[in-house]
């Protein structure tokens, strides 16, 4: 940090933002000292010095109460996103107080989840039930760049072509393959399998642009001359094989997605005979050596490397443990 950045992080005070927040929400400075039990004349103060501090004018002041300055407008959104964050920091901070020693956070995309992350996270919470994971589900470039960015310890998704995305490291976790899902009664039900050039010659039902069955549908579509006929694009697998089983197209799904959830309707899986339906599932990670003890246990129970008894967690002071 530089030392101008540090001058004006120890000008900035916390009180005085939550204070102005009251004010800019309740659009008076009376009523906003009413609200936080304090003197209104000690509210104008504070205000007047964290303009001071910022260097600018942030709010109008008239008769009827305030209203915000450009300037003002700016500092009420990032005084927001710091508030918050201290509440989210007070309240896992707390966790760890009531006993929770452990958090990992990670973002997996829809295959992962739907396919193998209930079952694989379920028997690692039973193991380990002083470990919070914080799961959020994302379209795998996200889940990439969420990890680069340090949003998320870990990400489940596939990553393309490359083993080892640029700037990330990643470990095998599991593949899947892709099946083209129609209506029983469809001409194609009774197909051992297919190309997805002959795909190409039915209207399709696909998931949202930017996941990794999307992508792959497009980049395939690019190598023949046919027109890619996606009516309709959905978010979820099961919104999916709800359209497939009322007509509206056919449509790519992972083969054990499939097997969850196909008594949604009464539909047939045909295998798609292509390179590209054979795929992997990759845990990334920045650096899994720089992982918290936590993750990295997680990261062994999900792939494997590594007996989960050689990890210890921190112990409590109340009850040392060892992770059997």
């Amino acid at each position: 940090m530089k030392s101008s950045e540090r001058s004006f992080a120890r000008r900035i005070d916390l009180t005085s933002l939550q204070l102005f927040v009251a004010v800019c929400e309740l659009g008076s400075i009376g009523r906003a000292a009413e609200r936080e039990f304090i003197a209104a004349s000690a509210v104008s103060k504070r205000l007047s010095d964290l303009e001071t501090a910022v260097d600018t004018a942030l709010l109008y002041r008239h008769s009827r109460g305030v209203t915000l300055t450009p300037a003002g407008e700016s500092l009420l959104h990032h005084a927001r996103t710091v508030l918050f964050g201290l509440e989210r920091m007070q309240g896992e901070l707390s966790e760890y107080a009531d006993g929770v020693r452990g958090h990992v956070r990670m973002h997996a995309n829809i295959s992962a989840i739907v396919q193998f992350l209930p079952e694989d996270l379920g028997a690692f919470a039973r193991e380990h039930s002083q470990v919070k994971i914080d799961l959020q589900e994302h379209l795998s470039q996200e889940v990439l760049n969420a990890v680069r960015d340090g949003a998320t310890d870990l990400g489940v998704c596939h990553t393309g072509t490359a083993e080892e995305p640029e700037g990330l490291q990643s470990r095998a976790y599991r593949s899947d393959r892709l099946v083209v899902v129609v209506p029983r009664s469809h001409e194609l039900a009774e197909r051992e399998s297919i190309t997805f050039a002959q795909v190409m010659d039915w209207d399709l039902v696909g998931l949202q642009a930017g996941s990794s069955i999307s992508l792959a549908m497009r980049q395939a579509a690019g190598q023949t001359p046919k027109p890619l006929r996606q009516r309709m694009q959905v978010t979820s697998l099961d919104a999916m094989c709800r359209m497939i089983d009322n007509g509206l197209g056919i449509g790519l799904l992972p083969d054990r997605a499939f097997a969850l959830m196909h008594s949604v309707g009464d539909l047939a899986a045909v295998r798609l005979d292509e390179p590209w339906a054979e795929r992997e599932l990759r845990v990334v990670a920045r650096d899994f050596n720089a992982l918290p003890v936590t993750a990295r246990l997680l990261v062994e129970h999900l792939t494997g490397t590594t007996a989960a008894s050689e990890v210890t967690l921190p112990a409590s002071p109340q009850e040392p443990r060892r992770v059997a």
